[in-house]
């Protein structure tokens, strides 16, 4: 049976570059597809349950996404990342870019949800 989700597309110049940066967030590479040698790529990564689409497509996403992660434990990743985490009403968050300027908001929230 096919589990229903929604994956963030997000445009990335350089999929390998990607793909080591968000290794750093606990991401792992699932897949990758050209059409052939040469062509841009199309990769999957997962972080647990949490897939995301990267590609080097023009037309499949935008440059500068907001995607908003929720985490377990977004104080830690802070301090691997060295940044500073901010309080909001509804979670612990921190904002940070990928190397092709993507945004992530990343959060712990308050709440069971």
């Amino acid at each position: 049976m096919v589990k229903e989700q929604v994956i963030p597309i997000l445009r990335t110049d350089d999929a390998d570059t990607a793909v080591a940066w968000y290794r750093r967030l606990g991401f792992r590479k699932e897949s990758e597809h050209r059409f052939g040698p040469g062509m841009p790529a199309f990769v999957t990564i997962a972080r647990g349950e949490v897939h995301l689409f990267l590609s080097e497509h023009t037309g499949d996403a935008r440059p500068d996404t907001l995607i908003y992660l929720r985490v377990r434990d977004v104080d830690g990743l802070a301090r691997e990342l060295g940044v500073k985490v901010e309080d909001a009403p509804w979670a612990r968050e921190i904002e940070i870019r990928d190397p092709d300027g993507n945004r992530l908001r990343v959060g712990t929230p308050r709440f069971s949800a």
